[in-house]
């Protein structure tokens, strides 16, 4: 396949490298370098869905990556079951550590609920003596 051929597909997945903000870049110096260029930018933008894909898209396509190397075999054993089970063992601390996270965050959930049923009790029980004192 010659250069000129696979020249509009480099310079996409540059400009993936780089975010949103190279595309919207070139989507401007396009319009400023001659209209139809921007125009054609921005059209592909929004089909292509450019505008419209977050980190999340990011994130998911460095995950396919990492899982995409992860099933490469070097052709050494030795080396591929080191990398499957360091890839495991990371794997495993991940899980560990979500885990951990979670916890933080219900016992935290919580602790806040409790205080908010203390106070609310509290302030039943000082209206409750108010009352009573009024009477």
């Amino acid at each position: 396949m010659s250069t000129v051929a696979t020249w509009p597909g480099q310079a996409e997945n540059w400009l993936d490298e780089r975010g949103k903000g190279a595309w919207i870049a070139a989507m401007v110096l396009g319009f400023v370098v001659f209209w139809p260029v921007g125009l054609a930018l921005l059209a592909y933008m929004i089909w292509g869905k450019q505008m419209f894909k977050g980190a999340c898209a990011h994130r998911r396509n460095a995950h396919h990556a990492m899982a995409r190397h992860r099933f490469t075999t070097s052709g050494n054993a030795a080396f591929d079951s080191y990398k499957a089970e360091t890839l495991r063992r990371l794997e495993d601390e991940q899980d560990a550590f979500e885990a951990f996270l979670q916890r933080l965050r219900e016992a935290k959930d919580k602790a806040e609920f409790d205080d908010f049923m203390d106070e609310r009790a509290k302030a039943a029980s000082d209206d409750a003596e108010g009352d009573s004192a009024t009477a």
